[in-house]
């Protein structure tokens, strides 16, 4: 019996503390930047105590580019336009084969939609109506060829924005735009 009596105070003590304690707060909380993350501000000056000076992002140097990326060298202006249109493709032309493959793939993944897989600008989107006005590649007016393709997928052109952040580098778009000048040839036979 004195040990029922010594639970039960034991018990009560448990009941009763465990109810005052606040199941949403803890008492102790170690190392809270787990817990709350302090927000910072690109380019803002931080003194987190371990430099004298604190640090800060710098932003780069003029006139510097990425490693690995070189800009185009055509403006988006109707003279830039006119000064790519004077290019070639820069692919290996021993590799032609491959690269129309790789160009149709490509091709099928973000043009075909609304150019159509003939390039006669009838895709999926221009029979449903969603958009109007996608030229076929035989339109005697446009006049295209490989470096204006190019420009206008690394720029965009009228309601097309640009595409040049859909691949992965320069080789592709400009794979893409031999097999737009395959299908033109294709669609004047």
């Amino acid at each position: 019996m004195k040990h029922l009596v010594k639970i039960g105070i034991v018990l009560i003590f448990v009941l009763f503390f465990s109810a005052c304690a606040d199941k949403n707060s803890p008492n102790y909380q170690y190392m809270p930047n787990m817990y709350e993350s302090v927000g910072y501000e690109t380019y803002e000056k931080v003194d987190n105590g371990l430099f004298p000076k604190g640090t800060e992002a710098m932003l780069p140097a003029e006139n510097t580019i990425s490693r690995g990326y070189m800009p185009y060298e055509f403006e988006n202006t109707p003279e830039g336009k006119e000064l790519a249109r004077l290019q070639s493709s820069p692919l290996d032309s021993l590799k032609r084969e491959e690269n129309l493959a790789a160009g149709g793939q490509l091709y099928t993944v973000y043009c075909a939609i609304c150019h159509g897989d003939k390039g006669a600008g009838q895709g999926t989107l221009v029979k449903r109506e969603k958009i109007l006005g996608v030229p076929s590649y035989d339109d005697v007016a446009r006049n295209i060829n490989v470096g204006s393709t190019y420009h206008t997928i690394y720029y965009g052109l009228n309601s097309m924005g640009s595409y040049a952040s859909q691949f992965a580098n320069e080789e592709e778009m400009w794979q893409v735009s031999e097999y737009v000048m395959k299908l033109k040839e294709d669609l004047t036979k």
